[in-house]
């Protein structure tokens, strides 16, 4: 009877203290997260409880195991695997207080400061410590683990000895992982991008949506993915729109023919931009840009807040100046000449027998080109 009470008595004990113990804590950030609302550390801390009970309950089990006296031959696999719970569950506890700690930190940052560009960049740096920390905890964690077991411990010593071969032939071998890792570590703490800026990467246009030590990935207008390695951003030139305020200012191109009526063509722009949301009312323009022989080129110069916003003020822009164009003016739009080309008419009374051609305003514009002779 004594050999089945005993083990009831240790484990069960040990089951009920770490769920009242958990109990108890849970309660007690419950009524400091209500008490305190301007700060989501207390709800944030209450993320750990599971990790936090896994603590307890293996520590319990792990110092009352030797007075359970329950399968004593296999006393050292039990409570060796007991440790390396133990070590695991702590390790996810540290990581979920670190994240709770670092996630405050950044909402407070985030109340304070109204400026969307240094708050995406402290995000970025948040994001990237949270990983590194959580890459540190895991090395310690594995490497204790590792440790319980003595013949790690017996071979510690031949693997210090061969470190220095170790540590060179494993940095040829990682040397762009190593590269990527610095080079994030350079993206995060200095502002070179940040996640939600606008880039222009090999021609894609996107967001940053995701930056870890090693790539970084774009999401790109129609909500593709583009995955690149973080030491492309430290090696080549690439256009970060949100860089130094998000507003801009964009061109929309037109071809007109010469008799466009560019004073109303600048007068329509003006009407469309006032009744156009995304156009931050900053400044605008319209001016002739280049000239061809059937054509002449006209730029418009919009603004926006923002890069979608100006997206959105160009393609409405280009469009209704266009079907401004097709109703009103239609002689304004681009046109090819198909007709013959027409010899001008001479003159009889010509120096030397030559003809001299005279000036005429009529033209077969309209007349099809003829067939050439075949007889």
């Amino acid at each position: 009877m004594e050999n089945l009470l005993r083990p009831l008595i240790v484990i069960g004990g040990s089951v009920v203290l770490t769920l009242l113990i958990g109990w108890t804590t849970d309660l007690l950030l419950r009524k400091a997260d209500q008490r305190h609302h301007e700060t989501p550390l207390w709800g944030l801390l209450r993320r750990g409880r599971i990790p936090y009970q896994l603590v307890l309950c293996a520590a319990f089990l792990r110092a009352s195991y030797d007075e359970a006296q329950l399968l004593e031959q296999h006393r050292t696999a039990v409570g060796r695997t007991l440790t390396l719970v133990l070590i695991g569950a702590t390790a996810w506890l540290v990581i979920r207080i670190a994240a709770a700690i670092v996630e405050t930190t950044y909402s407070r940052y985030a109340r304070a400061h109204r400026d969307p560009a240094r708050v995406r960049r402290v995000r970025t740096q948040v994001t990237l410590i949270m990983r590194v920390v959580a890459a540190i905890v895991g090395v310690v964690a594995v490497a204790s683990m590792l440790l319980t077991f003595p013949a790690m411990r017996a071979a510690g010593t031949s693997l210090l000895a061969s470190a220095g071969l170790l540590g060179i032939v494993a940095g040829i071998a990682a040397q762009s992982t190593l590269s990527n890792l610095f080079a994030g570590l350079q993206i995060a703490f200095g502002d070179l991008v940040r996640l939600g800026d606008v880039v222009v990467v090999e021609g894609e246009w996107g967001t940053v949506d995701e930056i870890t030590l090693t790539f970084l990935t774009v999401r790109t207008w129609d909500e593709r993915r583009i995955t690149m390695p973080v030491s492309y951003f430290t090696s080549k030139p690439f256009e970060n729109w949100s860089r130094g305020g998000a507003q801009m200012t964009g061109t929309i191109f037109l071809h007109v023919d010469h008799a466009a009526p560019l004073p109303a063509l600048r007068d329509k722009l003006r009407d469309i931009l006032r009744s156009c949301p995304a156009w931050d009312g900053r400044h605008y323009d319209l001016t002739v840009t280049d000239s061809t022989p059937s054509t002449m080129e006209v730029r418009a110069l919009v603004t926006a807040k923002d890069p979608d916003d100006l997206w959105t003020v160009r393609v409405a822009v280009r469009e209704q100046l266009i079907q401004w164009l097709t109703e009103t003016h239609p002689y304004a739009l681009p046109r090819v000449n198909t007709a013959d080309a027409v010899l001008p008419p001479t003159h009889p009374n010509s120096h030397n027998g030559d003809a001299t051609p005279l000036r005429t305003n009529r033209s077969r514009v309209h007349e099809p080109p003829r067939a050439p002779d075949r007889g």
